[in-house]
């Protein structure tokens, strides 16, 4: 793997024509999924050394939208900060930062000290209660492709137009000079609306995550693309006890994608995670999960 990202740096810097040496190159990393990825995390509760701007990262974090709506996506390039976090949105000019975060603060900060040689870029897209399977999606929205009810977009279709918002700007540090973002791996945290329909929906869960991992690694043109799933976890805090009905389904066909994945690991920290509400983790928990998706990532970047 390390090869094969090495060879594309080579190609990708020899394509820079009258800019081989000034043009910045950037790892860049994809956080997808749903409320989990999207964050609850309170700003207020960050350690100091979150807390502020992590200048030497940049992020692109699309604008969500609910299915049969106009094309979502739009985002500005900008330093990593806090208030990513669910409730953020952007109008493709101004961002609008919230008073919560997700795991890309800690992700971001853990990664840079693992890999301190690389520049970091993130792309963030991701919308709560969304399921992978059609019958699942409900009013939140599917991100299956061939998902279509009124006017045919989904959540694939909002997650391809944020990259390609993403990946138009040449220059994402605002420096005056060109920017290379090189595809470097996939952060993914969802399940929970799977493992909330039925036991047929949950036991498909296996087939649909790695279509959607095959179709988001073709996005990024790398089919070797590695991948960092966040095992779901149960609060125990429903009514009835369980949150997710046939969460040990997809968590099981979590696994199972993984095993038989030479470029992806599983994340199951989650089991130890304090919740704010019956479906969300507590502030420590979001940091927490983001040092772990740096690690495995850093760890599958070095095999």
């Amino acid at each position: 793997m390390k090869t094969a990202h090495r060879l594309l740096l080579l190609v990708l810097t020899g394509l820079l024509g009258g800019h081989p040496v000034s043009a910045k190159i950037y790892r860049l990393y994809y956080l997808g999924g749903q409320s989990n990825m999207d964050g609850y995390g309170r700003n207020a509760e960050l350690p100091r050394e979150l807390s502020g701007i992590q200048s030497d990262v940049m992020i692109f974090h699309g604008n969500t939208l609910p299915d049969d709506t106009t094309l979502g996506g739009q985002g500005v390039w900008a330093p990593l900060r806090p208030g990513h976090g669910v409730y953020f949105s952007s109008d493709g000019t101004d961002n609008t930062y919230s008073d919560r975060f997700g795991v890309e603060l800690s992700f971001a900060k853990k990664l840079k000290a693992l890999r301190p040689e690389e520049s970091i870029a993130i792309i963030k897209y991701c919308r709560g209660g969304t399921s992978i399977a059609i019958e699942a999606a409900r009013n939140f929205g599917c991100w299956d492709p061939d998902f279509r009810d009124k006017n045919g977009i989904n959540q694939y279709d909002h997650f391809l137009a944020t990259v390609r918002n993403a990946m138009s700007i040449s220059d994402i540090d605002h420096d005056g000079e060109t920017d290379i973002l090189v595809p470097a791996g996939i952060i993914w945290m969802q399940g929970e609306s799977d493992a909330a329909w039925t036991d047929s929906t949950a036991l498909k869960y296996v087939d649909n995550l790695k279509r959607l991992m095959d179709l988001v690694r073709a996005a990024f043109r790398s089919d070797d693309l590695p991948v960092v799933i966040g095992r779901i976890s149960d609060s125990g805090h429903a009514t009835t006890g369980r949150v997710w009905k046939h969460g040990d389904i997809v968590r099981m066909a979590q696994h199972d994608f993984v095993s038989g994945d030479a470029c992806a690991a599983l994340i199951i920290s989650t089991d130890e995670y304090d919740y704010s509400d019956p479906w969300h983790y507590n502030t420590d928990g979001y940091i927490d999960l983001g040092n772990r998706f740096a690690e495995s990532m850093a760890f599958l970047l070095n095999q």
